[in-house]
């Protein structure tokens, strides 16, 4: 018998969802989709200027946060015929990473950082960083629209010389995506809810708050509805709303938290 018999989960994330939907029925469960976080990208008419910049040797240090900010990079100067560019000057750059997609990204360029995180978290990143000096150094630290206060705090410390390239922002999902999702968690229409990335935990939580209603959803999640965050990074952002109920995968890819799910609760019914 599978874990997920007539359980329901909710799918925030964006990508991979018709995949992660047949795993769920392949486990005997349902899911329903409920895209909590939008993403806007930029061309080249906002980060051209930054683009050009690292191939004319700017910087001597790259930090990538996201596997798909790193290649918005890319199709930015394909865009401007200087992929060829951009790739030679990296390979004379020091880089830095945070995540496993950050990583893969780099490898199919063929690109390898000195650099990356312990953990897939920026804390993890700045761990094993501490044994470079990046005081006066030039520094291009990719990011994603949302503050990098752990990050930018550090690389001020070291009076490194940094400069922000935002290829991409996330934007809040609809008012009436956000209405269904919270009425499902509160109504236990929901069994568990998946959560791909810190954006969806904000933008969900920041609409209960608006609305009076995080009390509600934390007791949702403490007692009837599970968090399934894809990873330490999501599950912290979790935590910091006040949730202590969930289940995060040693391998942190999506199709995992769906089989450890599977796995929690074949467990609990069979005790």
């Amino acid at each position: 018998m599978s874990g997920l018999n007539h359980k329901c989960i909710a799918l925030l994330g964006t990508r991979k969802i018709d995949e992660q939907i047949n795993i769920i029925r392949q486990l005997g469960g349902s899911a329903v989709h409920r895209p909590a976080q939008g993403t806007v990208f930029f061309d080249s008419s906002f980060i051209g200027s930054e683009v050009k910049e690292i191939i004319n040797g700017h910087f001597e240090w790259a930090i990538f946060t996201t596997g798909i900010g790193f290649e918005k990079l890319f199709e930015v100067a394909a865009e401007m015929g200087l992929e060829a560019a951009l790739q030679a000057a990296l390979e004379k750059m020091n880089i830095a990473i945070r995540g496993y997609k950050s990583a893969n990204a780099l490898k199919k360029r063929g690109l390898v950082p000195i650099v990356r995180d312990d953990d897939g978290s920026i804390s993890g990143l700045l761990r094993e960083m501490h044994d470079h000096d990046l005081k006066d150094k030039t520094v291009a630290v990719q990011l994603y629209g949302d503050p990098a206060v752990e990050l930018i705090n550090w690389l001020k410390g070291q009076q490194a010389d940094f400069k922000e390239i935002i290829p991409y922002e996330h934007i809040p999902p609809q008012k009436e995506v956000l209405d269904q999702i919270m009425n499902e968690i509160l109504t236990s229409k929901v069994d568990a809810v998946g959560f791909t990335s810190i954006q969806q935990v904000r933008f969900l939580f920041n609409y209960a708050v608006e609305n009076n209603q995080d009390g509600e959803l934390l007791h949702a999640f403490e007692n009837h509805v599970l968090a399934l965050p894809v990873g330490k990074v999501t599950g912290k952002a979790l935590q910091e709303r006040g949730v202590t109920r969930m289940i995060i995968p040693e391998d942190e890819r999506i199709g995992s938290a769906l089989m450890t799910l599977n796995k929690y609760y074949k467990e609990t019914v069979t005790k």
